[in-house]
């Protein structure tokens, strides 16, 4: 490549790496109007997504340098933000993760870098908004691990925006005809759960996580509040052409991580014993069959099945 063209290729990454890092604020003594460094949010991120977690996994997988992340992980065990325990894989390593109060303190900054995302993106069409995450995936892609990091994670969790509940109810009512002939009553059904989300909508305390595919909707789940003390999983989907990915077992870890982040004991779900792709990632999540119940709903005789989680 002539040298004049490398430069000018240079530059262009150059102009883009200031604007992004501007436009997320990186550049800010503080992230995210906290006490807290970039490089310290990006560790407490990991932490809160990670069930277990080594600092030799925290360095490599955030390019961090070993003793920069050692202080930093003392910082945190001092005040009380992490805890550690031996590895009974290997006694050279520590599993680490947060306390209650870690927990505590980064659950109002993953809710305020959602809600700044989500300002960034509400001035953006929903096809400017897919040319966007096209685009970042590509640079990821280019610049990062390649098609092995696609392959582990060939999808994108994000919170729920304008137009998603309708294709819910959609999904829900075509999905559920087409694979068990159920009427159009689950459907109202659906429509009635989802209604009911959008007009209590607590933040804090409740959730809807959707899942992308390249830039289409793969799946969704919600996470409600049912009293202080308990929250309800509904209407976990996953489109039939993301199947076997993952997505449903990692929509129903994150209702779980965020259930314990927002203070509740106990996680119920309503679901019925015919759908036993469904049962299978609940069991294997740690939900336990509580009881179950005939019925004739959506044109069916039916067995309910109510499953709960203590968290």
């Amino acid at each position: 490549m002539p040298e004049a063209g490398l430069n000018q290729r240079v530059g262009a990454i150059r102009r883009f790496n200031r604007f992004y890092t501007q436009k997320i604020g990186v550049l800010e003594e503080s992230l995210l109007q906290s006490p807290f460094t970039l490089g310290q949010v990006r560790v407490l991120y990991e932490l809160t997504h990670r069930e277990r977690a080594t600092a030799t996994e925290l360095a490599k997988a955030l390019a961090l340098d070993a003793g920069y992340l050692s202080r930093m992980l003392r910082g945190f065990e001092r005040s009380n933000l992490m805890e550690k325990r031996p590895s009974p894989a290997d006694g050279w390593q520590s599993l680490l993760s947060l306390t209650e109060l870690g927990r505590r303190t980064f659950l109002p900054l993953d809710l305020r870098a959602q809600k700044e995302i989500g300002a960034m993106l509400k001035h953006l069409s929903g096809s400017e908004q897919r040319q966007l995450i096209t685009a970042m995936h590509t640079i990821e892609r280019l610049l990062g691990a390649g098609a092995a990091a696609e392959s582990r994670t060939p999808y994108i969790l994000r919170s729920h925006q304008p137009g998603d509940m309708g294709w819910v109810v959609h999904r829900h009512g075509v999905l559920y005809a087409q694979e068990y002939g159920w009427d159009e009553r689950f459907e109202a059904l659906v429509a009635e759960i989802v209604a009911k989300f959008v007009q209590n909508y607590d933040p804090k305390r409740e959730r809807c996580w959707i899942a992308e595919k390249d830039g289409e909707i793969a799946g969704s789940v919600f996470l409600v509040q049912e009293s202080k003390t308990i929250a309800k999983l509904r209407l976990l989907l996953v489109e039939p052409s993301a199947r076997g990915l993952g997505i449903g077992g990692r929509l129903v870890s994150e209702c779980a991580r965020f259930a314990r982040n927002a203070g509740y004991r106990k996680i119920t779900l309503w679901t019925q014993s015919v759908l036993s792709a469904a049962r299978h990632i609940y069991k294997k999540a740690g939900f336990r069959l509580a009881r179950r119940e005939r019925h004739n709903s959506f044109g069916y005789d039916l067995v309910g099945e109510n499953w709960e989680l203590s968290l």
